[in-house]
């Protein structure tokens, strides 16, 4: 049912996930000449495990409120396909007869009809289209995984430019 405040959604325009922190720890913990080889190696993995997670939870935030709009572009994609297929069949029909008896020729009735149908599935359709259109890629994601190309020196570099040739590249 409506609320009133949107077309059967919540009407929450503000939908905003959002990552809080980026949980990275201080890269200093240890004084000076205190570390061993293998403590720095693995702060190093640990922080880069981080770096990940947060990556991965900055990709969610973004997607999801790009998903909601998406969602709602396919519900309406949904009602014009109903409208198209089942085309409200009784109220139709009776509108065809109507405009037999007081206006025109019954095929030419039917015809009419037939068109208001189609026009109306086109509106949805149209309508829908726009909503999908909407949906955007993970802009703040993307620019912070080529930012860590300066981060990883190497053969690292060459992987993460092989994989921005992907989804929205």
């Amino acid at each position: 049912m409506s609320n009133g405040k949107g077309l059967y959604t919540a009407g929450d325009e503000s939908f905003a996930p959002r990552v809080n922190a980026i949980p990275l720890s201080d890269v200093d913990t240890r004084a000076a000449g205190q570390g061993s080889i293998g403590d720095l190696v693995s702060d190093a993995t640990a922080q880069m495990s981080s770096l990940f997670r947060a990556e991965v939870e900055l990709a969610k935030t973004e997607i999801a409120q790009s998903a909601k709009k998406g969602a709602i572009g396919g519900g309406f994609f949904g009602v014009a396909g109903t409208v198209a297929l089942y085309s409200s069949f009784f109220f139709f029909f009776f509108l065809a007869e109507l405009f037999a008896d007081l206006w025109m020729p019954r095929w030419a009735a039917f015809l009419v009809v037939f068109l208001i149908m189609i026009a109306l599935a086109g509106i949805f359709a149209f309508v829908g289209l726009k909503q999908i259109k909407k949906v955007k890629a993970p802009k703040k994601t993307i620019q912070s995984v080529q930012d860590m190309k300066n981060l990883v020196p190497g053969k690292a570099t060459a992987k993460i430019e092989a994989k921005d040739r992907g989804l929205y590249s």
